[in-house]
């Protein structure tokens, strides 16, 4: 049994992962910012659920939380940094973009910095982060999206680095996810290989519990990678 701490736990893929950690018999610490979301996580989990309402972005706050759970459980095991938003259509550009960027980058920075002092402190443990296939593409209708989940690849790529500077075993596994069905991508147009939410957590859980420092999910997405990883700047300039 592991204790696993998992963002933005409300809906969609941080939703699913709490159910099927659970299912496995492990204890899940799970944050989200709808308290009666979480309430109704944890009637259908049962007793392995612990629940906190959390807004990421207060970091004070986060920590309070973070240790809170911690306490709880008995320890954390693993951390999965799902919290995140995409493009806020009802907002003028600028604070849809800034609250996008605090919560998709700062919150993301400060769940990173909290887990891995922990685990260093620990002797080991592993972070995960969500980022997204968006972190390896350049676009002028989504800048600070795609900008965030660069920020998150890059950021846990310098961690991944920082663990092999410690004396603990910290895993840094970095989720590059396409399409899937979930609340924040139902109104999305021009998706593609798009997968039911339990099949791609499936996927997820499997390639954490590997422990791989990468993951593209659903599995065909790392051919798109590949090509993208091809495309010059000018051809991105043009599409």
């Amino acid at each position: 049994m592991r204790s696993i701490i998992i963002t933005g736990a409300t809906s969609g893929i941080g939703r699913e992962l709490a159910i099927q950690y659970a299912a496995k018999g492990n204890k899940v610490g799970l944050t989200g910012r709808r308290t009666e979301r979480l309430e109704e996580l944890k009637a259908e989990i049962g007793e392995l659920a612990y629940v906190r309402t959390l807004d990421v972005t207060d970091h004070e706050r986060a920590e309070v939380v973070y240790q809170e759970l911690i306490d709880e459980m008995g320890g954390m095991d693993v951390m999965v940094l799902n919290a995140g938003i995409g493009r806020i259509q009802m907002l003028p550009p600028w604070r849809a973009e800034s609250k996008l960027i605090e919560v998709n980058c700062l919150a993301f920075a400060h769940g990173c910095h909290f887990a891995f002092d922990y685990f260093r402190d620990k002797g080991g443990g592993q972070i995960v982060g969500m980022s997204s296939m968006a972190s390896l593409l350049y676009n002028h209708r989504a800048a600070a999206y795609t900008a965030s989940k660069h920020f998150i690849s890059v950021y846990m790529t310098g961690f991944r680095q920082k663990a092999r500077r410690v004396e603990a075993d910290i895993t840094i596994t970095e989720i590059r996810a396409g399409y899937i069905w979930t609340e924040m991508t139902e109104r999305a147009k021009g998706m593609f290989w798009v997968a039911p939410v339990e099949k791609a957590v499936r996927q997820m859980v499997k390639g954490v519990d590997k422990k791989k420092n990468y993951l593209y999910v659903t599995k065909r997405w790392r051919i798109l990678a590949w090509i993208v990883k091809c495309i010059p700047e000018w051809i991105w300039n043009r599409i």
